[in-house]
């Protein structure tokens, strides 16, 4: 049934209905300048968010004439940061004057290449990195660096949170927490767990992981990468360049573009892979329903009904992050401590509650489909599916199994649904647009019944309605409260 031109109380009394019916029946590498070279040397950032903002300060630190430049509206807190630090500021345009008088440029890994101002930037032959890149350049400190199309936050936090409880001083940064640049400029960390997006790994060239985790390749963000595999796989393995053999690249033997795209290239650093398919020594594995790791002389084993975070995804995110623990030779209790008590991530499979019978489920962060699928495959009850947003070239292929067999109505919450529609509308009988988190709730709650999940799980990204990921599940869960 297609309700996409239907108001919302027109398709809440026609879902009642059916209820009751139912219920009857490339870039030169880069040198570090003296602080002398940097004296008034003007370096341009471009994009005033957590990491442009962290990276002027660092900049400014550092003796740089910094000037930050940002297309659109500065958030209040970032422009009283820049105001209170005394640096230059521009929002809502970009002079080029003052952007193309720089001798670097820091750009933001929201801005893609293809934007105009970056595209002049880069016809001066003016270099343009990441705010990972510059902070790299000012710190002694090790890093772990995790990228990967899915459970990156997770693994990350997963990560920090062992190193932190062992003991460790360890920083958490890039794409999660503070910016790395601004820890760079303020702490004294001895290792940092960095989430790493392609987006950054883009722009990094002298940087270098002393462990370097890449949990899977999957179709994502193909719209900036010419709508190319390749090019997106090749972005991902950016986390391995600079490895020395003293270095450790962990992957998930399991994931055939991972595989694939390493017959092709070569590794200098140790290869330690998980799988959960077959035994791998050294490494981790899955035997008899615990994880095994082993190490260079270091053991440990854990039943996966003990890990904090269920779901055959988290089984690969805790061995990834177990192997690095493990390397780094924390304690098996302490381990195993922090593997069975982490916390669940916000936005990623988190519980909103149960209403009449019916669960909700936050899993805002699953912008791809691969994310999504690992969210239906985990869930044991009939599930009413919100999709939709920004579809950065999405196949929906490999969801339509799940769906013929758990969905029993999808929601979409996006402005341009056509392609959903296109996917499943032989498979699903009831496919209902929405415009807003509120609508795509209460239509959720008229069409699900008791003993069912409610699953927030777009596959796409969000900017068509909402700011970001963050503020979609928010306002998802507002709107679950407000039921």
């Amino acid at each position: 049934m297609d309700y996409r031109s239907w108001s919302t109380d027109k398709k809440i009394s026609e879902i009642k209905n059916i209820k009751s019916v139912e219920s009857n029946h490339n870039i030169s590498s880069q040198t570090t300048p003296s602080s002398l070279e940097r004296a008034g040397v003007r370096l341009v950032v471009l994009g005033a968010g957590e990491s442009g903002v962290g990276a002027a300060y660092l900049a400014q630190q550092q003796g740089y004439d910094v000037f930050v430049s940002d297309f659109g509206a500065i958030a209040d807190n970032y422009k009283k940061q820049l105001q209170d630090w005394n640096i230059r500021f521009e929002e809502s345009k970009h002079t080029e004057e003052e952007i193309l008088a720089a001798a670097e440029v820091i750009k933001s890994p929201g801005i893609p290449d293809k934007a105009p101002i970056v595209k002049k930037i880069k016809e001066k032959n003016i270099p343009v990195i990441s705010e990972i890149e510059f902070a790299g350049r000012y710190t002694d400190a090790k890093i772990i660096g995790i990228t990967g199309s899915n459970g990156k936050t997770t693994t990350t936090t997963l990560t920090y949170h062992s190193l932190k409880d062992s003991g460790m001083n360890v920083g958490l940064a890039g794409n999660i927490g503070k910016s790395f640049a601004y820890q760079v400029a303020t702490e004294k960390f001895d290792w940092y767990v960095l989430e790493l997006s392609s987006f950054m790994l883009d722009d990094m060239y002298q940087f270098k992981a002393d462990i370097a985790i890449l949990l899977n390749i999957t179709p994502d963000h193909l719209d900036r990468y010419d709508y190319k595999m390749e090019n997106y796989v090749a972005s991902k393995f950016r986390i391995t360049q600079n490895q020395t053999p003293d270095d450790v690249f962990i992957y998930c033997a399991d994931d055939p573009e991972t595989i694939k795209g390493m017959a092709t290239r070569d590794f200098s650093a140790q290869q330690l892979p998980f799988s959960i398919e077959k035994k791998v020594e050294p490494g981790a594995y899955l035997e008899n329903d615990n994880i095994v790791i082993n190490t260079h002389q270091q053991h440990f084993q854990m039943s996966i009904t003990e890990l904090a975070l269920q779901g055959k995804h988290n089984i690969y995110n805790s061995m990834a992050s177990g192997i690095a623990a493990k390397w780094l030779e924390i304690r098996n209790p302490e381990l195993r401590e922090s593997m069975s008590t982490i916390k669940p991530i916000e936005h990623r499979m988190e519980s909103v509650g149960k209403i009449s019978g019916i669960s909700f489920i936050n899993d805002s962060k699953a912008t791809n489909v691969n994310s999504t699928w690992y969210a239906l495959e985990s869930m044991t009850s009939d599930v009413i599916l919100i999709l939709g947003g920004v579809d950065k070239g999405n196949d929906y292929t490999m969801l339509r199994d799940l769906v013929k067999q758990k969905v029993k109505a999808i929601v979409c919450l996006g402005k341009d649904n056509k392609r959903i529609h296109d996917a499943f509308e032989d498979i699903v009988e009831v496919i209902v647009n929405t415009n807003s988190a509120q609508e795509a709730a209460q239509v959720s709650y008229h069409l699900a019944t008791k003993g069912d999940t409610v699953l927030l799980s777009p596959a796409c990204a969000s900017f068509d309605l909402f700011k970001n990921y963050e503020d979609r599940g928010r306002q998802f869960k507002q709107a679950v409260r407000e039921l």
